[in-house]
């Protein structure tokens, strides 16, 4: 079972990722490294202010970290919190298995009984 906090994680993780702007903004910074949001404004056909809010839901997530450097504020993609979608993908693969070995057994049990 999935603990609480862990659900609360998750679902703030997918809730964020659900956006496709927000996926190529993901994307974009894991391809490029840290960006400026003037920089990845510059990727996307809509406000500088609209990619604020995108940025600042994906912060919210944990999925990105702004960080200074010198005078230059830039956004770098943080990996650490998608490994809950990992995790939550691999328990249903691990209860999906455990159907279809029950699956596979009655079938082979009645085959055998069948001969």
């Amino acid at each position: 079972m999935v603990e609480r906090e862990s659900a609360d994680t998750l679902s703030e993780i997918l809730k964020a990722a659900s956006d496709p702007t927000r996926r190529s903004i993901l994307t974009l910074l894991a391809q490029n490294g840290p960006m400026r949001v003037t920089d990845i404004h510059g990727q996307f056909e809509m406000s500088l202010n609209a990619i604020s809010k995108h940025i600042k839901v994906l912060e919210r997530a944990g999925l990105i970290v702004r960080r200074t450097d010198w005078r230059e504020h830039l956004i770098e993609v943080q990996m650490a919190p998608l490994s809950e979608i990992d995790r939550w993908f691999a328990d249903l693969r691990s209860i999906w298995d455990l159907r279809l070995e029950a699956l596979d057994d009655l079938i082979t049990k009645g085959n055998e009984e069948d001969d």
